[in-house]
């Protein structure tokens, strides 16, 4: 790349881009943000001494250059290490989670019928069955009718607001927990069977707060007047190498392009975009997000971090509670939790939902709310159905052909995880220095 002596531009200072600043090591860069704070969505909102994340931001560390960062960033101590208490709300039942390796306390029938379909799928793959197209065929073929029946397919038709069936199965390869025959009988017959998964561990702010991460990073940026809040893109001119900035009348040249800004966000503002790619653009998909965040006026009734919620009359998907991981994250003696909506357009039904937590057990009664904010997420996950994969194939050819890098969540428009989006600026700031 030429043009030594200009900056790597970094749109959008979110974790991913945040890395790429921090890991340019001395590269001239300016690092532009819409908001009037660092973040992205690892963002943390305060009220009245309660503290809510944007829904569950949980920083699961297996990566060591990552462990190494946060070393760096945070004081021993100022990071605490939580072992993982989730369940799964079904039937009228709290299970453990992973559903499909504790099935103790479901009707009789049910179990029998999830341990039957289990060994029977595992009998038609020693057999070859064929590779499974859609989410909802894999989670039949990998567990079974039963289980894919009374979770997977209920449970992801909350979460994702379509059919299974529309949805190719591309995502799942790490985030879904993989027992073996042992395991799934152990859990039927009442043997617990914890620490299945990606994320049987994760840190978090002792102090209460995700957005410590993002802070720290961001102080950690030199020099730190090339970080520019509440500024938004206005064009890119990806052949000429330059942006101009909205209120701004001067356009500015770069060396390097670095975008972790929502892909379509980001093709909208550029120049010179193919009809292919921009078509290729508008079939991309993503799911919004709606939930509440709940303050309590006692402790949560609850023990677990979250909880996942299949029940088709329940009107959310999930329920995660702050103050268990961490007590900073609410007064002493009170409660904070996000609740997941199912329905992310109407005004949502609070004695609804109220009553649907009291029955899960996660709140008392109505009256111990002491108030509840509606939030809502343009982009949350990214839908992975049959145009997925070419349609953000063609856009990354062009891009490359343009050399601009688009990378985290939403610039790679990808299922990831906060470490994933740390490692993607690494990545990038290594393209930005060739």
């Amino acid at each position: 790349m030429s043009g030594d002596g200009e900056p790597v531009l970094i749109l959008g200072a979110g974790l991913a881009g945040l890395s790429t600043a921090l890991h340019l090591r001395g590269r001239p860069f300016m690092l532009v943000e819409r908001e009037p704070r660092v973040g992205g969505k690892a963002r943390s909102e305060r009220h009245h001494g309660y503290t809510f994340d944007l829904t569950g931001h949980w920083l699961h560390l297996r990566d060591a250059s990552v462990q190494a960062l946060m070393k760096r960033l945070f004081a021993p101590g100022d990071l605490v290490e939580i072992e993982r208490r989730t369940g799964v709300y079904t039937h009228g039942v709290m299970l453990p989670y992973p559903f499909q390796a504790n099935l103790h306390g479901l009707p009789p029938e049910i179990v029998a019928e999830c341990l039957t379909g289990f060994v029977q799928a595992r009998i038609e793959e020693a057999r070859g069955r064929p590779q499974p197209r859609t989410f909802a065929e894999y989670a039949e073929a990998r567990f079974g009718a039963g289980i894919a029946r009374h979770f997977f397919v209920p449970y992801n038709t909350k979460l994702w607001g379509i059919s299974p069936d529309e949805l190719t199965p591309d995502w799942v390869s790490r985030f879904i927990p993989l027992p073996d025959l042992e395991q799934v009988i152990a859990g039927a017959v009442g043997l617990r069977q914890e620490g299945l998964g990606y994320n049987a561990r994760f840190v978090y702010p002792k102090t209460g707060g995700i957005d410590a991460v993002p802070e720290a990073m961001a102080r950690a940026l030199e020099p730190a007047g090339a970080l520019r809040l509440g500024t938004s893109v206005q064009e890119i001119d990806p052949l000429g190498r330059r942006i101009k900035l909205q209120g701004e009348p001067d356009w500015i040249s770069y060396r390097a392009l670095v975008s972790t800004l929502p892909l379509p966000v980001l093709i909208e503002c550029m120049q010179g975009v193919p009809p292919a790619v921009r078509a290729a653009t508008k079939r991309l998909r993503a799911v919004p997000w709606r939930w509440l965040d709940i303050a309590t006026r006692s402790p949560v009734p609850i023990d677990e971090h979250w909880v996942y919620v299949p029940e088709p009359e329940l009107p959310f998907f999930r329920v995660g509670v702050y103050s268990n991981a961490l007590p900073a994250m609410a007064p002493e003696g009170k409660g904070s939790l996000y609740v997941e909506l199912t329905d992310r357009s109407a005004e949502p039904d609070l004695p609804s939902i109220y009553d649907g937590l009291a029955r899960m057990g996660a709140i008392r009664s109505a009256d111990d709310v002491e108030f509840a904010f509606v939030r809502d997420i343009e982009h949350a996950y990214v839908v992975f159905d049959e145009a997925y994969e070419p349609s953000r194939t063609t856009i990354f050819d062009w891009l490359a052909s343009v050399q601009v890098h688009s990378c985290g969540r939403y610039g790679a428009w990808v299922y990831n995880s906060m470490e994933d989006s740390i490692l993607q600026g690494m990545e990038a700031a290594q393209w930005a220095s060739r």
